[in-house]
């Protein structure tokens, strides 16, 4: 089969390497791809909804698989089902669990799925009522997509309250900060689970754990990522069976009762407080860096993982994990995440054993040489059978990396290690 994947981030690259490992896939093509990604399959550079139907039909492509979650929310999946064309990911309608921090709040909350307690609003009278009722820290969160970065941790109730002024006024966010949420923090550890949905039946994925502060020990400012690890330890089987029971099949019986079946990834933000799962919140694709990771784990082939679900067929798939783990550290560009940079060539001295990498934020100059053109620049994978094992060699792919300025954290895995 041909496989179409949407998307230009380690995310998507980290698709594409999997189906190229899979004796069921021919032909793998990427709108647009990054730098690296013509090395496993065809970047095309068409972005219209209607114009990328249209190769799909003219090239026979069985599945189309959308990585990012802005075209999932903008109704990709929708164009692509109307003209019968097979896609994964849920419809514009399904994708408002991301699209909007308020929706998904509020879904939560009519659903009695376990969340922290919230306020959604666009008066900031009544936000700073609520900022009061709380003990600091305070979460203050835009209500649209903001790439990642729309969650404010304060400190304070006045950086709560100038945090929810400076989202409601446009200035931090534009038009997705015109509503907000304020909540309560929650102080536990954080997990991100993955479910792979085809609107009834779902799989669970080994549960990982991201980094999301620039700096090591949980300094500095909030990035998109930095690394990850997976399986994590910190999760275990009562876990697993709290999320079945109190989120993830509530979820999926909850959008099928409001017409909008869930199909794709769900990506659960979840914070273990006191041995308990509670939802931070729901994201409708993978995240990056975690799919990194969670990609070389899977052991049955991802073509089957996707193309059942996309069709609804999930129960008659049987999917395996192999019985190891991954670690992923960020590579990233110097004024990562302040600004861009100026574009690095790259040099890669060796790839050792149980060992990758995951592009992104890179493009191919006229001689034929990888530069750093983005703010996270590519993910050294290291496959092992202990975290430690993993992260060791992670790390040795990272010392055979080298561009100017480039910048990443030493400590990823630490939780667990």
């Amino acid at each position: 089969m041909d496989i179409l994947v949407i998307g230009s981030g380690g995310r998507e690259y980290s698709i594409g390497l999997a189906l190229s490992r899979d004796e069921n896939v021919d032909k793998i093509y990427f709108a647009p791809g990054n730098g690296a990604s013509d090395k496993i399959g065809t970047n095309i550079s068409i972005s219209d909804f209607e114009e990328l139907a249209n190769f799909v039909e003219e090239n026979g492509i069985s599945l189309t698989i959308v990585g990012p979650e802005a075209p999932l929310v903008d109704g990709i999946v929708d164009v692509f089902k109307e003209r019968g064309l097979n896609i994964f990911g849920p419809t514009a309608k399904a994708a408002q669990l991301e699209g909007s921090k308020i929706f998904m709040k509020n879904f939560l909350a009519r659903h009695n799925v376990p969340t922290a307690r919230y306020i959604e609003t666009a008066s900031f009278d009544d936000a700073c009522e609520f900022i009061d009722s709380l003990s600091a820290p305070i979460v203050v969160k835009a209500d649209g997509l903001c790439g990642g970065k729309g969650v404010i941790i304060a400190q304070s109730h006045d950086e709560a309250k100038e945090a929810t002024k400076d989202m409601l006024s446009g200035n931090s966010f534009g038009d997705a900060g015109t509503k907000v949420v304020v909540e309560e923090f929650l102080d536990g550890y954080e997990l991100s689970v993955f479910a792979i949905c085809d609107g009834k039946d779902y799989v669970v994925l080994p549960a990982a754990q991201d980094h999301k502060r620039l700096l090591d020990n949980d300094k500095g400012p909030n990035t998109g990522g930095m690394g990850a690890y997976a399986p994590t330890p910190l999760v275990n089987d009562d876990i697993y069976a709290k999320l079945d029971e109190r989120v993830i099949k509530p979820t999926l019986k909850g959008m099928q009762e409001e017409g909008m079946p869930f199909t794709g990834v769900l990506f659960i933000g979840v914070m273990v407080v006191d041995g308990e799962p509670i939802i931070l919140e729901y994201n409708v694709r993978f995240g990056d860096p975690e799919c990194e990771e969670l990609m070389p784990l899977l052991k049955s082939p991802a073509s089957e993982l996707f193309d059942k679900a996309a069709k609804g067929e999930l129960a008659t798939a049987k999917i395996e994990f192999y019985d190891k783990y991954a670690v992923g550290v960020v590579v990233a560009s110097k004024d990562y995440p302040y600004k861009s940079s100026t574009p690095a060539k790259i040099t890669i001295k060796d790839i050792p054993q149980d060992t990758h990498i995951s592009y992104a934020g890179v493009s191919r100059k006229d001689d034929g040489k990888l530069y750093a053109t983005g703010g996270r620049v590519l993910v050294c994978v290291g496959m092992g059978d202990s975290i430690k094992d993993a992260r060791d060699k992670a790390y040795q792919l990272v010392d055979n990396v080298d561009f100017d300025g480039m910048q990443y954290r030493k400590d990823i895995a630490y939780q667990a290690l």
